[in-house]
């Protein structure tokens, strides 16, 4: 069974920080019961979830996936480009110590946030530009024993702010904002920012934001199961569907 890390947003989400786009005003209960469908469809889709404890005081906590990389029984434990965010890895670490994974922690001076990282089968992409350096590029490649393609990030927050990956390895993006395309071995256009972001639910499926419906249909026409969920509370703080979660191994 798959599952994943999951993490309630805080009181202070609206505090989350910006860096590509301007401030907008955040309905905080409307985050939480999307939240709550969000979780609800990765469990409905056959998802193990583990709750990584609350952290009310850490406005951008439900971002899970900036605190971890993970990959077979090794969970790298980041070290955020924000500094204000560093505190929200104790108890993601703490959480997948107990599942029983080997920890490794990030060293600094170097900085990584875990969307910053795309995994496709050993290989490692990693945006390089806005909260990731080089240097935690090579922590990576010595951690996971694998190899590391770094990646320019200049025109979003994340790398999978810009692209992410189908079940069949294809990776997708919006033109305007990724920055080098040609770093992929497969590269599909899709026409809308929001369409850059899924996540696999399996080989068939992938979950994707409601606010893409053009990219949805683009990904039916190819024989995908597409989920949708509503995040626009998240998406005003530069979030998508990948970040609300932590992949972990199949359970």
């Amino acid at each position: 069974m798959p599952s994943a890390l999951v993490r309630r947003p805080s009181p202070l989400l609206e505090q989350g920080l910006v860096s590509h786009i301007e401030r907008q005003p955040v309905d905080y209960e409307l985050a939480r019961r999307q939240w709550n469908s969000y979780v609800a469809t990765l469990a409905t889709a056959g998802w193990d979830l583990v709750e990584v404890p609350a952290a009310p005081d850490y406005p951008d906590s439900v971002f899970i996936e900036d605190t971890l990389v993970v990959a077979g029984d090794t969970a790298a434990v980041t070290r955020p480009g924000a500094p204000e965010r560093r505190g929200e890895t104790v108890d993601a670490a703490a959480t997948v110590d107990a599942l029983g994974y080997r920890l490794a922690m990030v060293a600094a001076p170097a900085t990584l946030d875990g969307g910053d990282v795309l995994k496709i089968g050993t290989r490692m992409y990693v945006g390089v530009g806005g909260r990731t350096t080089r240097s935690a590029c090579r922590q990576l490649a010595e951690i996971f024993d694998t190899e590391v393609v770094e990646v320019p990030v200049t025109k979003v927050l994340h790398l999978k702010s810009a692209v992410t990956a189908l079940p069949d390895g294809t990776v997708i993006g919006y033109p305007p904002l990724v920055d080098n395309p040609g770093a992929f071995d497969s590269f599909l256009p899709v026409p809308e920012e929001a369409g850059s972001h899924v996540v696999v639910l399996d080989p068939e499926s992938v979950l994707l934001a409601a606010s893409a419906p053009r990219t949805a249909a683009l990904l039916r026409d190819r024989g995908l199961n597409v989920q949708v969920v509503d995040i626009s509370e998240y998406e005003k703080l530069e979030g998508c569907v990948t970040c609300l979660s932590v992949r972990l191994r199949d359970r």
